[in-house]
């Protein structure tokens, strides 16, 4: 699989399959469900603009939404995910590597104009190449 081949949505599937088993108990999600205040604690990942390729790697910036039911649960929640973001560099996830990760933005609360939730976003570098087959 050449990069031309890949698309955005394989990052986000990869960083998604790699948060979901290292953080047991919490949905982590490329859409919002509607009913989001039922379903928390909650992760979303979610491509951003920005980036750019070169034929071989892709750098991509992702953005990371952590919510909770109170701002301990928002922060205790976005300090495990930004470890486990920063832990990705040099693994495979998906079907991609991922050579790096860099936070561009740090985990920090953005109200979500729902009071039954608290939300902190960081915004994510990987730059990541397709596997090569086995």
């Amino acid at each position: 699989m050449t990069w031309p081949e890949l698309d955005w949505g394989d990052v986000e599937n990869a960083v998604t399959l790699w948060l979901r088993p290292r953080h047991i108990g919490v949905r982590v999600v490329q859409e919002l469900p509607a009913d989001l205040e039922t379903k928390l604690p909650l992760v979303q990942v979610q491509v951003t603009p920005g980036g750019g390729e070169d034929g071989t790697t892709a750098v991509t910036l992702l953005d990371v939404e952590s919510f909770g039911a109170s701002r301990t649960a928002m922060w205790e929640l976005a300090r495990a995910v930004h470890t486990s973001m920063l832990a990705l560099a040099g693994h495979r996830s998906g079907g991609l590597v991922i050579d790096s990760v860099a936070s561009d933005a740090r985990p920090a609360p953005l109200d979500y104009g729902n009071p039954a939730l608290r939300r902190a976003v960081a915004t994510y570098r990987l730059t990541s190449r397709a596997q090569a087959p086995a």
